[in-house]
């Protein structure tokens, strides 16, 4: 007997239910296992399977599988997850503040002390000198002004303008500026800093024009403990 494309015999109907069935006891079985082992931590094997759940939990009492059969091996398949004790959590443990304060160490306030009856100035950490370097500082006329300030700028390999002739200067090992500038004093239009000096022989004396000329290796040295905003004290 012939029948239209799409249309199956009673026993045709009857083998594709069972086969329905099996693929739905096979799928619960899968998802049975992947969340044993997501909940236990442990990788269950076939025969774990089937001896913690027997295959009658996922088959039918017929040969045709019911709705409220289906129902019921749910609710055994849930029953039977709520019984599997939960996984222990560690407690992540946060680091004492003072692991903390090993692992990040802020860094020590450093200020200047600029003494020009010593040409010297003196780099303090937390209050204590912990260096000094020798200075030229201003000149008669051009004295270096006294007070508290704060460096504002600070340049590597600096050029030069010449304040009368405005004829600039690049950087290089005759440039007046040295290798660093420091400026911590302006009006607006000049400003007063440390910098290095070609003329080493001027450094201890009053000789420039109200900067603080130093040797090129100590105001390179002296470049790497300040940033802008450090404390620059000037002492007669």
């Amino acid at each position: 007997m012939n029948f239209p494309p799409g249309c199956f015999t009673e026993s045709e109907s009857t083998k594709n239910k069972i086969s329905l069935q099996a693929r739905r006891a096979r799928c619960c079985r899968d998802a049975v296992k992947k969340t044993f082992a997501a909940l236990c931590g442990t990788v269950l094997t076939a025969g774990m399977i089937s001896a913690l759940i027997p295959d009658t939990a996922f088959a039918s009492e017929s040969q045709g599988s019911s709705a409220a059969t289906e129902l019921t091996n749910f609710s055994r398949l849930r029953d039977l997850i709520e019984t599997v004790p939960e996984r222990p959590i560690a407690p992540v443990s946060s680091p004492a503040s003072g692991d903390l304060e090993t692992v990040v160490e802020e860094r020590p306030s450093v200020s200047l002390l600029l003494r020009l009856s010593d040409r010297r100035v003196y780099v303090l950490r937390e209050g204590t000198v912990q260096k000094s370097y020798p200075v030229a500082v201003g000149r008669a006329g051009w004295e270096t002004p006294t007070g508290e300030f704060e460096v504002f700028h600070q340049l590597a390999d600096p050029g030069w303008t010449n304040p009368i002739t405005d004829e600039v200067m690049p950087p290089g090992p005759n440039n007046p500026l040295g290798d660093r500038w420091i400026a911590f004093w302006t009006d607006g239009s000049n400003s007063i800093g440390f910098h290095g000096t070609p003329n080493r022989d001027s450094v201890g004396k009053a000789a420039s024009h109200g900067c603080i000329r130093m040797y090129n290796e100590d105001v390179r040295e002296l470049y790497e403990m300040v940033d802008v905003g450090t404390r620059v004290v000037v002492e007669p």
